[in-house]
This record gives C-alpha cells, structure tokens and sequence, in this order.
C-alpha cells in the first residue's frame, strides 16, 4: 500500500548510570497506509484505530492519542499532529 501521511514522534528513555540519570530521546516516525498505522514497534489495522486526538503539553508539542482495539497508544510529538489527525478522519470517512 501506498504511504499517504507520516508523524514524527520521540521515545523518551530514562538511562540510569553510576554517575545519575539521563535522558535520551530517540526520533521516530509514524507512518499512515491506507489499510494500516505502523510505528517502530506496533502496526495498527486501519479497522482497528476508532481515533485520533492530541492534547497539547506545555505550549510546544504534546501527546498524540490512538485510540485502537488494543487500547490508548500515546506518542510524544514536538509538533502538532493536526494534518495527520485529518487524513486520518478522511480515510475512516470514506469507509
């Protein structure tokens, strides 16, 4: 299937060490199919993502929401997800 939409989003790690803690942030991308939602580790039937929301944290970025079959995944996006939430909404509508 053809890619229609992609969301960077990050993983926050906590790394402990000797010294104290860190945190690493690993960049990511959420990639929106016609037929399917893939992150690095998961992937999403379209059928099986009912929603999309976005609750925006601290004035700059925030928290994507879908809302799956399996439960709430929560994404960490610098940047709104707007367009992203959009195509979505007009894939499910045309179903």
């Amino acid at each position: 299937m053809t890619l229609i939409a992609k969301q960077p989003y990050i993983k926050v790690e906590r790394e402990m060490t000797s010294v104290g803690k860190s945190y690493i942030e690993d960049d990511r991308i959420l990639y929106m199919y016609e037929d399917r939602i893939a992150s690095k580790h998961h992937e999403f039937p379209i059928e099986k993502v009912w929603d999309m929301s976005y609750r925006q944290v601290d004035g700059k970025g925030g928290l994507l929401y879908l809302h799956t079959s399996k439960g709430v995944m929560v994404y960490t996006v610098k940047d709104s997800p707007e367009d992203f939430i959009k195509v979505f909404k007009e894939i499910i509508k045309k179903q």
